[in-house]
């Protein structure tokens, strides 16, 4: 019976892994069969699997959420991209209809004007009672109905060029609306397929025994040392002792409040964070609002070199800056790391770092 439980156990892995797989993405090849002993008792039963091959299946995990991580901030960027156009459209249309109503209004204005004058001989009134007193006076009349003819001449003409373009910039927004509204619709489909991986993830994670999946843990904490421990030793925070600004050390207390707070995808708090949600809100909170996601805070804010960050820089992680954790002093990050964990203190060189930005230089 111990043995028919491990094979099961095997092929309930392997199949798993082979669903991960599915989609054609270059990841790890799937766990062989353990070979329990006949042997043991189910009390005593050695484990289903090795760590070999729950390092596979960390890996795995690992891989799919950071994919997850950077289909869901493209998402998210294309959907704000896609409603910023939107609205742009909208106060466009705005202009055009307000346009439309102040060229009505003097188009009235100027039709009056030329009525008063036909009836009373082309003179104002003013002009013909200055007429039968004083020249000069008359003289002056004419001028102003001159220069008043001129002035909504001339603001008609221009009007109506401001309308026609408004007309011609809400066409190309409406272009540019509609290539955004594709590519959102695109990185949907991108991110549909990557949460039917993330789905199969979790399921896998759930069907570990309470002990592989503390051991699987050990392993995510094993592998964060290891990199830790290469990336202190590189020298590259040798130097670093830079000390946090004053919007820096608010960010910093914001986050490290957070600590506990489970990783949820989108979250941007109170309750629950993801990792750029955790961030964003931080330096919300020190009254620097900064982009949403990690791949925008990569490519807007300002670049540093790792040994001149201090506490409050964001660490961007990955080739695909799918990650970001926040520098907190002492080789250290606070981060909120993926689902199934809690806001936590990190290693800042437990991950790929990409780069350092900082939101207040």
């Amino acid at each position: 019976m111990n043995r028919r439980h491990c094979a099961t156990a095997a092929i309930t892995l392997v199949c798993a892994l082979a669903l991960l797989t599915s989609t054609g993405q270059a990841m790890a090849a799937p766990v062989p069969d353990p070979s329990p002993s006949s042997s043991s008792s189910p009390a005593d039963s050695p484990p289903r699997y090795s760590n070999a091959d729950l390092e596979k299946v960390r890996e795995q995990i690992e891989t799919l959420y950071r994919k997850a991580g950077a289909a869901t901030d493209a998402y998210n960027l294309a959907e704000e991209q896609t409603e910023k156009q939107s609205g742009e459209i909208v106060k466009l249309a705005k202009a055009i209809v307000d346009g439309q109503a102040r060229i009505a209004a003097l188009k009235d204005q100027a039709g009056a004007q030329a009525r008063e004058q036909y009836r009373s001989g082309g003179l104002p009134p003013g002009a013909q009672l200055a007429l039968s007193s004083d020249p000069k006076l008359f003289l002056d009349g004419i001028n102003k109905v001159r220069q008043s003819q001129h002035a909504s001449k001339s603001l008609l003409t221009d009007l109506n060029q401001t309308q026609e373009d408004l007309e011609t910039y809400t066409q190309d927004a409406s272009a540019n609306w509609e290539k955004l509204e594709t590519n959102r619709v695109k990185q949907a489909k991108a991110k549909k397929k990557i949460n039917a991986q993330i789905r199969a993830a979790e399921k896998l994670e759930s069907q570990l025994e309470k002990k592989e999946r503390d051991r699987l843990r050990q392993l995510e904490r094993d592998a964060a040392d290891k990199a830790q421990t290469a990336w202190l030793s590189s020298g590259s925070v040798k130097d670093v002792s830079g000390e946090a600004s004053e919007g820096g050390a608010a960010a910093v207390a914001f986050a490290t409040a957070q600590i506990g707070k489970p990783y949820v995808w989108g979250a941007e708090g109170p309750g629950s964070y993801d990792c750029s949600g955790l961030t964003s809100q931080a330096w919300l909170a020190a009254k620097r609002p900064i982009p949403r996601t990690s791949q925008e805070q990569w490519r807007l804010l300002p670049r540093i070199d790792i040994q001149d960050m201090r506490p409050g820089d964001l660490i961007i992680y990955h080739a695909d800056a799918s990650h970001v954790g926040m520098y907190v002093g002492d080789g250290s990050i606070v981060h909120a790391p993926r689902p199934g964990r809690d806001v936590t203190l990190a290693g800042a060189g437990s991950m790929k770092i990409l780069g350092v930005v900082r939101p207040d230089k």
